[in-house]
């Protein structure tokens, strides 16, 4: 091989490196803008999954608030008729006595 060749030979070996180079560097950004895209895509995803996940919870404590709500209501409505159960027991008590009063004064 004469020397123009080798020299030719050097330069197409350059060329083709500097080709894969080139092709690897745009790779590289392809990948690193792939990247970014998709990392992006996983916090969106992320934020919706926390705020559904957030909702579900803010769903649960109202459900449970209101049925310990109803219990407490419930509960109150029977102590409420008890006493009034009660007190219609004693309203014939008290009034006699509040009339015993006054007639005896």
């Amino acid at each position: 091989m004469s020397r123009k060749e080798v020299l030719g030979s050097i330069k197409d070996a350059e060329k083709k490196a500097r080709q894969k180079l080139d092709k690897a560097s745009s790779d590289a950004s392809g990948i690193v803008s792939k990247s970014r895209i998709d990392a992006g895509e996983v916090v969106a995803n992320g934020k919706r999954d926390a705020e559904v996940a957030a909702q579900k919870m803010i769903a649960k404590a109202r459900d449970d608030a209101a049925k310990e709500a109803d219990k407490v209501r419930a509960d109150g409505e029977k102590d409420l008729n008890a006493i009034r159960s009660q007190s219609e027991k004693n309203r014939s008590a008290a009034i006699e006595a509040v009339l015993n009063n006054f007639t005896t004064e």
